[in-house]
C-alpha cells in the first residue's frame, strides 16, 4: 500500500523467476533407458515415446550378446501437460528436469507438441541444484565412488612403480627411510627387569 506500483517492462526486461520455477521439462537423451515409466505414469497421458532394439556384441570371446532399447522419438505435447511433475520425480535415471523457460507459446495448439530436439535444447536453461548442506553426511554413492577412485590409484601406482626399470627401483629403495624398532633407537637394551629392578632377595 505504501509502495509505489514498478510495471514489469516485459519483454525487454525478463521477471527474476525462481529457481524451481515449473516451465517446461528437459530431456537429458543420455540417460534415458526407454523405460516408459514416464509415460505410464502420466495422468494426461501426453508423453509420446517410440524406440527400437539393438544387438551389442559380447564384450568378451565366449561372451553373450544382448540387447539394448534405443531412443527414436521421445514428445511431450504441452497443450494436455499439467505441469504435475510426475513424470520427472518417477524417473529412476534423471533423465527429466524442470526448466524455468516459458517462451514458448504458439499460434497453433498442434506446434505445443514438442520433440526430443527441442526438450533437449531446453536442458541448457536447467538451473543447477542447490549445493549441500556442509554439515550433511557424505552419501554412500559418493563414499563408495572415492574408495574405488583411491583403489584404482593405488593399484596403477603399484603397477607402474613394478613396471620401472631397477635402476629407479633400487634408487627408490635408497630414499626410504630405516625403520627403527618399536620403542626406538636409544630404547634400553636391557631384560624386562631393567637395572632398578629389585631382585628376589629384595636388594638393589
Amino acid at each position: 500500500m505504501t509502495k509505489k506500483t514498478v510495471t514489469a517492462q516485459y519483454p525487454e526486461v525478463l521477471p527474476a523467476l525462481p529457481p524451481r520455477t515449473r516451465g517446461v521439462i528437459g530431456l537429458f537423451e543420455e540417460n534415458c533407458t526407454v523405460c516408459m515409466l514416464c509415460a505410464r505414469e502420466c495422468p494426461d497421458w501426453c508423453i509420446y515415446i517410440d524406440s527400437h532394439k539393438e544387438t551389442v556384441p559380447a564384450a568378451a570371446p565366449g561372451g553373450r550378446e544382448r540387447s539394448r532399447n534405443v531412443l527414436d522419438r521421445f514428445a511431450i505435447d504441452f497443450s494436455l501437460c499439467m505441469y504435475c511433475g510426475i513424470c520427472i520425480e518417477v524417473c529412476p535415471f534423471d533423465a527429466l528436469f524442470w526448466s524455468p523457460e516459458f517462451e514458448y507459446a504458439e499460434t497453433d495448439i498442434r506446434e505445443l507438441t514438442h520433440e526430443r530436439d527441442k526438450l533437449r535444447d531446453w536442458m541448457w536453461t536447467v538451473p543447477e541444484p542447490p549445493a549441500l548442506d556442509p554439515a550433511a553426511e557424505e552419501p554412500k554413492e559418493l563414499a563408495a565412488a572415492r574408495k574405488t577412485a583411491d583403489k584404482l590409484a593405488a593399484e596403477a601406482a603399484k603397477a607402474a612403480e613394478e613396471a620401472a626399470p631397477p635402476e629407479q627401483q633400487a634408487a627408490a629403495a635408497e630414499q626410504q627411510p630405516e625403520t627403527e624398532g618399536p620403542e626406538g633407537p636409544d630404547a634400553s637394551t636391557e631384560g624386562p627387569q631393567g637395572p632398578d629392578t629389585p631382585t628376589e632377595g629384595g636388594a638393589r
